[in-house]
C-alpha cells in the first residue's frame, strides 16, 4: 500500500490529530517530530487529492483524545509531584488506558504498518524534554534517581525513588546481637508481651545499628543490610570486618558524605558494631556480593574432655587440615534451612594456644562451613568431626569471625 493510501486508510477510522497521524509512520524519515510528520503527511495527501486543507481537530482525536498535546500540563506535573526530593536524573513511563492501546495496535494489523511508534513512547520522550527544561534535570534510561508514571486514565502521577546503595564492612564487637532485624518468634512482629510489643525477637541488630542513622542522614523510609554471608548470634564479627552492601530504600536526600555517615555511624553505635565506608554501589553488586563465596577465618576456643592431651588435639586438628566436610544441615538451624547435605572444605586449622584446659583454634574454611559442628560433629549430622577424630566430646565455647576475603581476593 502506498504510503498517500495509507494515510486515506488511517484518517478513514475517525479524526485524528497530527501527532497520532505522525506515529503512524514515526520511524521513517529523520529530523522530524510526529507533529511534523503528521502535518506534512496530512498536507501530502490533500494535495494529491486536490482538496482544501483543514487543519486537525486534536481533542478529538480518535486515539489519543487530545492527550499528547498536554504534555506541558504533564510536566508540569511531575514538577509539582517530585517537590522536596532530592535528584538529579529521572525517567518518564506511561500507564496507556488498554482502549487506546487496542486502538493504536488494531491500525498497525489492519493496515500491515511497518514503521508505527507507540502512544507511550511519545508521551514519556516529549514529557522528559518537557521536564528537563521545567526541572533542569537530566533524563536517563538505564540508572535514573527517580520514575515518573503518568496515569493517562486517572490523571495523576506516581513517583517512585530507586534506592541508593553503598558498600563497606562492618564490624560486631558485642555478642548477642544478629545482622538483620528478626520478628519476634511469638507475635511474627506484630507486638505483644513476649517482646514487649516491640515485635522484634532481639532488641537490636546490626542491621538497625548501621540503619537508623543511614535513614536520617538520607531522609530514607529503610535501610536493609545486605551482607557477605552473616555470623551467628552469639559470635563476633573482627579483623578487616565483613562485606556489606547497604540499600537505602525510598531516599528524598542522596548527596551524603560518605565520611561523615561513617563517623555518625560509629558514634552512634557505641561501641557495639563499627563501619569503614568504601563506596558508592548498585543494585548489580548485591548481587556479586551474593554470589562471591566468601572464605573465612575463625578463632575459637575449644572445650573437650579432661583427658583429651595436647598432642593428641594437636593431631586430630591435622587429620581434618584440608578435608572435604560432609554436613547436614546442623539441628540449631534445621528449623529455618533446607535439610539437606553440604561439603565444605577446610583449608586450614591449627592450635593457637591454651587457657583453663580449653584450646584457641584458627580455622580457614570455605563459605558455608558450619564450624560449632565442625568441632562437636551434631550427633554425627557432621563427618568427620573434632569429635569423632578424639573419639570424645568437643563443643566451640566462644567463636568470632576474624577476616573475611572473597574468591578474589583469595587469588582464584
Amino acid at each position: 500500500m502506498e504510503i498517500i493510501e495509507e494515510v486515506e486508510a488511517i484518517l478513514g477510522y475517525g479524526e485524528t490529530c497530527d501527532r497520532c497521524l505522525g506515529r503512524f509512520f514515526g520511524k521513517r524519515s529523520f529530523g522530524l517530530t510526529n507533529e511534523e510528520r503528521g502535518r506534512a503527511l496530512r498536507i501530502t495527501r490533500e494535495l494529491a487529492a486536490n482538496v482544501p486543507h483543514r487543519e486537525a481537530d486534536h481533542g478529538s482525536c480518535w486515539i489519543c483524545g487530545g492527550e499528547l498535546y498536554r504534555v506541558d500540563e504533564w510536566a508540569a506535573k511531575v514538577v509539582e509531584a517530585v517537590q522536596g526530593l532530592e535528584f538529579e536524573t529521572f525517567l518518564v513511563g506511561t500507564k496507556v488506558p488498554p482502549l487506546v492501546a487496542e486502538s493504536e495496535e488494531m491500525v498497525w494489523s489492519d493496515l500491515a504498518l511497518r514503521d508505527p511508534e507507540p502512544l507511550k513512547a511519545e508521551m514519556n520522550r516529549e514529557v522528559g524534554k518537557a521536564v528537563s527544561v521545567l526541572a533542569g534535570k537530566t533524563a536517563d534510561l538505564k540508572r535514573p534517581d527517580i520514575v515518573v508514571i503518568l496515569d493517562l486514565s486517572e490523571g495523576t502521577v506516581e513517583v517512585q525513588v530507586n534506592p541508593i546503595y553503598f558498600v563497606g564492612r562492618y564490624l560486631k564487637y558485642e555478642r548477642g546481637i544478629p545482622q538483620t532485624h528478626w520478628d519476634c518468634r511469638a507475635c511474627r512482629g506484630a507486638g505483644c508481651e513476649k517482646c514487649n510489643f516491640t515485635g522484634k525477637q532481639y532488641a537490636d541488630s546490626v542491621e538497625e545499628l548501621i540503619g537508623r542513622p543511614v535513614i536520617e542522614a538520607f531522609d530514607a523510609e529503610n535501610a536493609v543490610l545486605h551482607g557477605a554471608g552473616r555470623e551467628d548470634i552469639d559470635a563476633r564479627m573482627l579483623g578487616s570486618g565483613r562485606p556489606f552492601v547497604m540499600e537505602v530504600e525510598v531516599p528524598r536526600r542522596r548527596s551524603v558524605d560518605l565520611a561523615a555517615l561513617e563517623e555518625e555511624i560509629n558514634r552512634n553505635a557505641d561501641g557495639r558494631v563499627g563501619v569503614h565506608l568504601t563506596g558508592w554501589a548498585d543494585r548489580k553488586t548485591v548481587q556479586s556480593l551474593k554470589s562471591d563465596q566468601a572464605h573465612k577465618k575463625y578463632r575459637i576456643l575449644v572445650e573437650t574432655d579432661a583427658s583429651v592431651t595436647p598432642e593428641e588435639f594437636g593431631a586430630a586438628l591435622d587429620q581434618l587440615k584440608g578435608v572435604t566436610i560432609r554436613q547436614r544441615t546442623p539441628i540449631r538451624v534445621s528449623h529455618r534451612r533446607a535439610d539437606k547435605v553440604r561439603e565444605r572444605q577446610v583449608l586450614d586449622i591449627q592450635c593457637t594456644g591454651t587457657q583453663d584446659d580449653r584450646y584457641w583454634v584458627e580455622v580457614v574454611g570455605e563459605a558455608g562451613l558450619y564450624i560449632k559442628e565442625l568441632v562437636s560433629g551434631d550427633s554425627g549430622r557432621t563427618q568427620p568431626s573434632l569429635a569423632q577424630i578424639l573419639g570424645r566430646t568437643a563443643r566451640v565455647v566462644s567463636l568470632d569471625v576474624v577476616l573475611v576475603k572473597t574468591a578474589n581476593e583469595y587469588g582464584e
